[in-house]
């Protein structure tokens, strides 16, 4: 019988909508995955996120055969991730169930960036439940912009467009605004909701509806709806605005580089897709767009990985490399 991998990484990748965790080997072979619900805590709250984390992680370890105490090092790439509250509470999380391992927790952000390009130049561009943007030039020095959250604003996401086309059929409803097939096709994806039922649960639970509108949006732009249009069109200028923001900061205007995209909302409409390619290319001509191939959780399994070096004991306390300085 062939002996164990002597060092195993694993990498969570934890958003607003789902949860994916990877468990790789010393060679980096996926030795097992897992899959959850939502685990950005401002959204989902701590509980209920760090539940949907130990459930992929569950997963993830049964494939592979392997107990939490044989995991080397651990990474958790969670939206919302930038804020104190959420690092301290994570590493806590993360020295209960991974007692002997290095831990690591940083944003979604990082670990897309870390799956699209390793340690080199790149610009990753995530629009799901949220939005944000991360680059890092060939200098190494990073910049970001947006991921905010949905009170102050995450242009570009499933979360708002779904927002925006609520709001659309509201305006149609009080005839402040032009009809739009939007009022008769949110309910009908929605289990059939009237309006005063969908309007209780955006109020009650945003996050479990708002998201799902989405694709209602881009079938409705797609029969040339002008509303559903119009946040479509909006939504590519907000998070190409971002992207250029921070593609200007680094200095990379007229340099080769990836841009690579990441979350649902990418590769779901041709309208969004080709109007943000065209603002990116404008002021970036060299940028080359793609849709990120690699699972943002295989990044953090990676992260993980090489933060931890070969300088980890065999057993004992996590080392927090993710806690912000202050």
């Amino acid at each position: 019988m062939s002996a164990r991998p002597s060092k195993i990484a694993l990498g969570f990748d934890g958003g607003g909508t789902k949860t994916d965790c990877v468990v790789l080997d010393d060679e980096e072979k996926v030795m097992g995955r897992g899959a959850a619900g939502p685990s950005n805590p401002l959204r989902a709250g701590f509980d209920a996120a760090f539940k949907e984390l130990a459930l992929a992680a569950a997963q993830a370890l049964a494939g592979a055969q392997l107990r939490p105490r044989q995991i080397h090092s651990v990474c958790a790439g969670l939206a919302g991730a930038g804020q104190r509250s959420v690092v301290r509470k994570t590493m806590l999380f993360l020295a209960h169930e991974f007692p002997a391992a290095f831990a690591h927790v940083t944003t979604d952000g990082d670990i897309a960036l870390e799956a699209a390009v390793g340690v080199g130049p790149g610009v990753v561009l995530i629009a799901g439940t949220g939005s944000s943007v991360l680059g890092r030039n060939a200098d190494g020095d990073t910049a970001r912009a947006g991921g905010f959250g949905r009170s102050i604003g995450d242009e570009g996401s499933a979360y708002e467009m779904g927002r925006r086309a609520v709001a659309s059929v509201a305006r149609a409803r009080d005839q402040m605004g032009p009809a739009t097939l939007l009022g008769e096709m949110i309910p009908a994806a929605l289990d059939g909701l009237v309006w005063d039922q969908l309007t209780e649960r955006v109020a009650n639970h945003p996050d479990d509806v708002l998201p799902r509108i989405f694709p209602v949006v881009v079938k409705a732009a797609q029969a040339q709806d002008a509303a559903a249009q119009e946040i479509l069109f909006d939504a590519a200028l907000g998070l190409s605005s971002m992207a250029l923001a921070v593609i200007r900061r680094l200095g990379m205007q007229e340099t080769e580089f990836l841009l690579a995209k990441s979350g649902g909302v990418h590769g779901a409409s041709a309208i969004l897709d080709g109007m943000l390619d065209s603002l990116v290319l404008s002021a970036a001509p060299r940028a080359r767009i793609l849709r990120l191939e690699t699972l943002p959780a295989l990044g953090a399994a990676r992260l993980a990985a090489r933060l931890a070096g070969d300088e980890l004991p065999a057993t004992g306390p996590p080392r927090a490399m993710g806690e912000p300085p202050g």
